[in-house]
């Protein structure tokens, strides 16, 4: 398992698309007659964080991946953004950021112990190739997915071509519906 290969372009294509998602939300606000708040602090339940922090939470799981993973240092927004461009630059960050960490960073963290510490005391061990897949992969889709359901709940017209917009490289020539 090469956690460089598995984690690092799944996260840049899709905090690309999340990026893409709120640009839609944003011209749906503005469409709508609706202010960025509408939208910004929307949830899917009550006890849910807003969309503005779910977007934070993405970034932060970028941040997570680097640091536990390579060392480098902590580079999550410690708030929310209060705008939609806000939101974009945060996880334009984010994009530069994990563009920037070579993949020569990330030799041998497969094996390496990763002490995870959750704010409530739990600690986890585990590998990085475990880190990874069983924690890392999944804290990050989480926090994606539920932005990308709360804008939908919201009436954002989205659909599956843009939760997997970089699906669109692999199309096969001809092969389009009505194309």
């Amino acid at each position: 398992m090469d956690p460089y290969a598995i984690a690092v372009p799944t996260y840049l294509q899709m905090i690309k698309g999340l990026s893409a998602q709120l640009t839609k939300a944003e011209a749906f606000a503005s469409e709508k007659g609706l202010s960025p708040e509408d939208l910004m602090g929307a949830r899917l339940a009550p006890d849910m964080f807003p969309l503005s922090t779910q977007v934070r939470f993405v970034c932060t799981q970028a941040s997570d991946l680097l640091r536990h993973l390579t060392g480098a240092d902590s580079f999550a927004p410690a708030e929310d953004a209060s705008d939609f461009e806000g939101l974009r630059a945060q996880l334009a960050d984010a994009v530069a950021r994990l563009e920037a960490m070579p993949a020569s960073a990330f030799d041998g963290v497969a094996e390496k112990m990763i002490e995870l510490k959750l704010p409530n005391g739990i600690v986890f061990d585990m590998t990085g190739a475990q880190f990874v897949r069983d924690w890392a992969l999944a804290q990050f889709y989480f926090h994606a997915t539920t932005a990308y359901a709360i804008l939908r709940h919201k009436g954002v017209p989205l659909g599956k071509p843009d939760w997997v917009s970089h699906m669109f490289a692999y199309i096969r020539p001809g092969t389009l519906p009505g194309g």
